[in-house]
């Protein structure tokens, strides 16, 4: 079996290799948003606990 019989998969190459193409494009793309989301979401925190900082100083001093 040479490389390229693997490759035609006995006819349904195109329809294989075009699914594990996909499926990766996908994953790849999906990480990347996850990403930003961690990202967006990490700022939102750090936001939040910085306000909450400033009203419970505001608390003890006032």
């Amino acid at each position: 079996m040479g490389i390229a019989e693997f490759l035609d998969m006995g006819g349904h190459g195109f329809y294989i290799w075009g699914s594990y193409g996909t499926a990766l494009f996908l994953v790849l793309i999906e990480t990347f948003f996850v990403g930003k989301r961690r990202k967006k979401a990490q700022e939102e925190l750090e936001q939040m606990e910085a306000e909450f900082v400033r009203v419970d100083n505001q608390g003890i001093n006032g």
